[in-house]
């Protein structure tokens, strides 16, 4: 065996050996130095995510292991924007984690988290099915176990149970489709399954592609596989939450491109396009609809980022350079605006307990920072101008327009108006924080933890400064058009 393929994986490898070095210190450290394995884990995990920047992007284009696993730009920079992420997520976390009640599996949160991400990398390199499985249930299965880590909480322990089940359906679901797939290619190698189906078996061929679109719904939370979303985002520790909401969507979201494009390109038109088409509307329209519903803040979230998850689905059904470009742009966007509002919550959280939005009337009159930065996470949100998630949707409203099908301007043309809905929802939770009046705040004036403060802050400048910084998006367009035998080889047949 050739073990110079596995430096092909240097972002991998970094994870893996980045995982036992966080293991060892878990071990055999002092528990009385609470805090030193939160630090440890968070500058480690940054040099990590600097190292994926700094390594050349143009040497990064290889395959390995007969071309099941597969790295170039885009795979690169998708990976270094989960990673950006994960960093905000676990600089979050650290006031959480170096709480008592983290004490006895502090180490446990920080592994799961990361061999979950680790998963996120298979998944993104696959260029096989059998290897995009183990990425996929890597990814999914340590997710269960975090989300239970709360054991005092009833609600956790019934969020965790429903994500397990869902996990375990969606995977039966998405493998039973993969049957399909191998029933009529012969092969489980992406570039080769769409030369080797045979267009005339049109039945199987959209059981195949339907099932394999159920079973990514599921892990995307697209509607009509999205009813387990809201109670996990609620029962599991906001922590884990805001990482389910950003990172795990935004590796599946990039892994459903490469696999409807590759696989599935050359029957986009006749079997998938439309799928595609109805599950986007239904999507966008639910999400926005249910979200106007909401009073407690983490089931808020969860119908929005639902709503959002159709709108990264333009993206997919652009199918084009562009379309990759302004997925990943917005899933960059997506995860500072996110988390921006997943932090606030959390502050107040760790402080007093409160998730509901009425508890956050005149936020603003004792915690103006922490109702300031909800604020700006809000209308990053909605796409008002000029915050980065303005132009993370019109970018991606572009890309969708980019074929020129009149579908699809039609498509667009609902996004747009379920836009102009969500707009509604998102500024009650600003209406509540700055016009709503009571005579005593239910949350009072209290200092977040450093670390928290930090996180917001990182996520602000994010929301502010993407959008005018434009070669974010140049760059993540000119990644798109690197190596493009890795994203869009079906179509090239």
């Amino acid at each position: 065996m050739d073990y110079s393929q596995f430096l092909v994986m240097h972002q991998e490898i970094g994870l893996l050996v980045l995982i036992l070095l966080v293991f060892l210190f878990d071990t055999f450290s002092s528990r009385q130095a609470p805090r030193g394995l939160s630090m440890f884990t968070v500058c480690l995990f940054a040099l990590v995510t600097i190292g994926g920047f700094v390594y050349p992007w143009d040497a990064t284009s290889a395959t390995a292991f007969g071309g099941m696993y597969a790295t170039s730009p885009v795979m690169t920079a998708i990976k270094n924007i989960l990673n950006i992420g994960a960093l905000i997520v676990l600089v979050q976390a650290m006031q959480w984690a170096d709480s008592e009640f983290m004490k006895v599996r502090r180490g446990e949160f920080y592994e799961l988290l990361l061999i979950t991400l680790f998963g996120m990398y298979l998944m993104i390199s696959a260029r096989h099915f059998l290897l995009f499985i183990i990425g996929l249930e890597t990814a999914s299965l340590p997710l269960a176990a975090l989300v239970a880590f709360d054991k005092q909480r009833y609600e956790s322990h019934e969020a965790a149970i429903k994500y397990l089940l869902t996990a375990v359906f969606s995977s039966a679901i998405f493998m039973m489709g993969l049957s399909f797939v191998y029933a009529l290619s012969g092969t489980l190698y992406f570039a080769d399954i769409a030369a080797s189906i045979n267009p005339q078996n049109s039945l199987m061929l959209l059981l195949a592609i339907a099932f394999v679109i159920a079973g990514m719904g599921f892990k995307l939370s697209l509607v009509p596989f999205h009813l387990w979303t809201a109670d996990v985002y609620q029962g599991a520790p906001t922590t884990i939450t805001s990482y389910l909401s950003v990172i795990s969507k935004g590796a599946a979201a990039f892994s459903f491109f490469v696999i409807m494009v590759q696989v599935f390109g050359p029957f986009y038109g006749k079997a998938w396009e439309w799928m595609l088409y109805a599950l986007i509307i239904l999507t966008i329209t639910v999400g926005n609809l249910f979200a106007l519903r909401q009073k407690n803040l983490k089931r808020f979230l969860a119908f929005s980022s639902i709503s959002q998850a159709g709108y990264i689905m333009l993206g997919v059904m652009a199918a084009t350079t562009q379309g990759l470009g302004s997925l990943m742009y917005y899933i960059l966007v997506y995860i500072f605006s996110n988390l921006a509002a997943f932090g606030v919550i959390q502050a107040i959280e760790n402080k007093t307990g409160k998730v509901d939005m009425d508890s956050y009337n005149n936020l603003y009159s004792t915690n103006p920072k922490l109702a300031f930065t909800m604020m700006l996470a809000m209308f990053s949100l909605a796409g008002i101008p000029p915050f980065a998630g303005f132009f993370s949707k019109f970018f991606i409203f572009a890309a969708a327009t980019e074929p020129g099908t009149p579908a699809l301007y039609v498509l667009v043309l609902i996004a747009l108006i379920n836009t102009i809905i969500s707009l509604y929802y998102y500024l009650l939770v600003v209406k509540a924080m700055f016009i709503n009046n009571q005579e005593a705040c239910v949350i009072p004036a209290f200092r977040s933890a450093g670390s928290e403060r930090l996180a917001m802050t990182v996520c602000v400048a994010g929301i502010i400064l993407i959008g005018i910084v434009s070669c974010i998006y140049n760059g993540l367009i000119n990644a798109s058009v690197m190596n493009p035998e890795y994203i869009f080889a079906s179509f090239a047949n």
